[in-house]
Parts: structure tokens; C-alpha cells; sequence
């Protein structure tokens, strides 16, 4: 490992792991969002992606170098949805045992994703437990496992991947943009792209009510925020990841906010205009760069990571049709 936890030649490693196993998912454009933006802007779509996220990616990476004594005790993992899918088939595909804990208040159509990978789902207050307490209690008895969502390098360096696909597919992206809750994504994405192009800008974004790392940015150091309330479910974290934290101050460029009205009307472009379907999280880096909340973009090279897709109908809906 490298000072900082991952390097480029972790997240090729992480690649040729997942290669037969994860989607390379699409890249889409968009001439109506190029209008609007001034940017030349590629979407790499990972609602393409199994279980309809990237989370995929990085919990198969981890879970595909655990020793065999771990395997067999089985693991645990604490999550709102995606993460929590990510890991259910990932242990599906590699015979283990799983056990998943999901806030009460997920989306139901993310609990019945898990449940249909052979998970045991779990459910756990979102006021008032931290999901790294009860993750902790699951695993107890058996001595299962613990799969992080995020704060760990083989995490990081999974979903870094989808970067390095996009990096690979659209050569010379001056700019790229992911949604940022707990950093995976965003620390695997700027490992990957300052790998394949040093000069490159690399944003993270969070909804406005959701800026812990804003906060903590501002800081320069991690700051805890209460459980935030946005539609965008996947970013609902409270405090950046201790590892996740170190390499986004060192590679990435910034970080921005938008607010859920924003996310909705990107969500509704997304759908209505490029035919995608895009969960309000995945909908954020498009949020940015239709507000102009990512700076100079006109006339560059844009890379966009749609997080994923999993939506609740009736959420979906009812942002379609304004009534959200």
C-alpha cells in the first residue's frame, strides 16, 4: 500500500479481478446537455452496472481476497441499499454467507434487491444506531465478517474501476464528477484518473444538507454532521471515512453542493431527455454541472459517474411528475 492507502496499480488490480464478473457498462452523451452546460460531458452509466449500482465493484473486490476462514463464518454489512446489494451477490457469487443491515427507512424496492440475492436483511434505526454499532452486534456471534461500505482500500480501489473504464473508453477528459457520501467512489475515482491524466480536475459532490465534507474540508478535519435529510439516499452519510478523507484532500480537486430540487430536475432531464434511469444519487454530478456549480467547463471534456440506478418507483414518479 502507498501512503495513501491505494495506488494506480491498485485499482488495475482491482479491474483485471472484476473482469468477467462486473458490467463495462455504457458511456452516453447528450447534445441537449452539452447545450445546456457549454461541455462536452460523458456519462459512464453505472445503473448499468449488476445490482444496478457501482457499489458492486468494489464490495466483489473485497470479498473475492478474503482467506477461506473468513468465508466460512460469513459476513456482515451495514448499508442504506446499494452497498447492501453489492455485497449480497458478491457473496452469492463466492458461496458466502451474508448478513445485511438496513436502515428502516431505506427504499423498499433496495431491501427486496437484497432480499432476492439470498441476504439476511436486518433492519436498524437511523436516528438513533450507528451502523458500525450494529454491524459490530450482528457479527458477534459467529465471528462473521465485516465488509465496510466505503473506508477500507479494497473498497476504494473496486469502485475506482468505473473511472478507469471511462479513462480508458474517452481518453483525455479534462474534468470528472462523481457523488460523494462516504468517499469510496470518489477517492477510487481520483486514484484512477490522476493515474491516467495528473492534470485532470476531479470533483465530488453532495447535496446541500449533506455537507460533511464541506464541512469537513473547511475544517481539515473530519467533521460529524446529524443524519442529513435528502432524497438522495446513497449520500446520507454523516462524517467522511478516515482513509476515503486522506486521499480525496490530496487528489481531488473539490468538492460542491446542490440542492435536492437540483438533483430532481437532473433526475427528470436524465429520464425525459437521455432515456436513462438515474437514482436521485446518481442524478448529483449532473445536478452540478446544470446549476454551474462545477467551474470552468465550457468547451472542456467532462466525465460523469452515474452511481446507479435504483429508484423507488414511486419516488420516481412522483419526480417526474412534480409531485415530490
Amino acid at each position: 500500500m502507498t501512503e495513501l492507502t491505494i495506488s494506480f496499480s491498485d485499482v488495475e488490480a482491482a479491474a483485471a479481478r472484476l473482469n468477467g464478473v462486473a458490467n463495462q457498462t455504457p458511456v452516453l452523451t447528450s447534445r441537449t446537455f452539452d447545450a445546456i452546460t457549454g461541455a462536452r460531458v460523458f456519462f459512464k452509466c453505472e445503473n448499468y452496472q449488476r445490482v444496478g449500482a457501482f457499489k458492486f465493484r468494489g464490495a466483489y473486490n473485497h470479498l473475492a481476497q478474503l482467506p477461506p476462514d473468513a468465508r466460512e463464518r460469513g459476513v456482515v454489512a451495514a448499508s442504506s441499499g446499494n452497498h447492501a446489494q453489492g455485497v449480497a451477490l458478491a457473496a452469492k457469487l463466492l458461496g458466502i454467507p451474508c448478513t445485511i443491515l438496513m436502515p428502516d427507512d431505506a427504499p423498499a424496492s433496495k431491501r427486496q434487491a437484497t432480499l432476492g440475492y439470498g441476504a439476511d436483511v436486518r433492519t436498524f434505526h437511523r436516528l438513533t444506531d450507528l451502523p458500525d454499532v450494529v454491524a459490530r452486534a450482528a457479527a458477534e456471534p459467529t465471528g462473521a465478517y465485516i465488509v465496510p461500505s466505503f473506508d477500507d482500500p479494497w473498497i476504494m480501489a473496486g469502485q475506482g474501476t468505473a473511472a478507469l473504464e471511462l479513462m480508458r473508453e474517452v481518453p483525455d477528459l479534462d474534468v470528472v464528477v462523481t457523488p460523494l457520501g462516504g468517499g469510496g467512489l470518489l477517492s477510487g475515482t481520483a486514484t484512477a484518473v490522476r493515474g491516467c491524466s495528473p492534470n485532470a480536475r476531479i470533483y465530488g459532490v453532495e447535496p446541500d444538507t449533506a455537507d460533511d465534507w464541506v464541512q469537513s474540508l473547511q475544517a481539515n478535519e473530519r467533521v460529524m454532521i446529524d443524519p442529513p435529510p435528502t432524497i438522495a439516499d446513497g449520500v446520507r452519510t454523516r462524517q467522511p471515512g478516515k482513509l476515503t478523507f486522506e486521499v480525496v484532500r490530496a487528489l481531488a480537486t473539490g468538492v460542491v453542493t446542490v440542492t435536492d430540487d437540483a438533483i430532481k430536475d437532473a433526475l427528470r432531464f436524465m429520464m425525459l431527455r437521455m432515456k436513462t434511469v438515474a437514482e436521485p444519487t446518481g442524478a448529483i454530478p449532473a445536478a452540478a454541472l446544470m446549476t454551474g456549480r462545477i467551474p470552468d467547463v465550457a468547451g472542456q471534456r467532462v466525465g460523469v459517474i452515474v452511481s446507479g440506478g435504483n429508484v423507488d418507483p414511486a419516488v420516481l414518479a412522483a419526480i417526474l411528475t412534480g409531485d415530490l
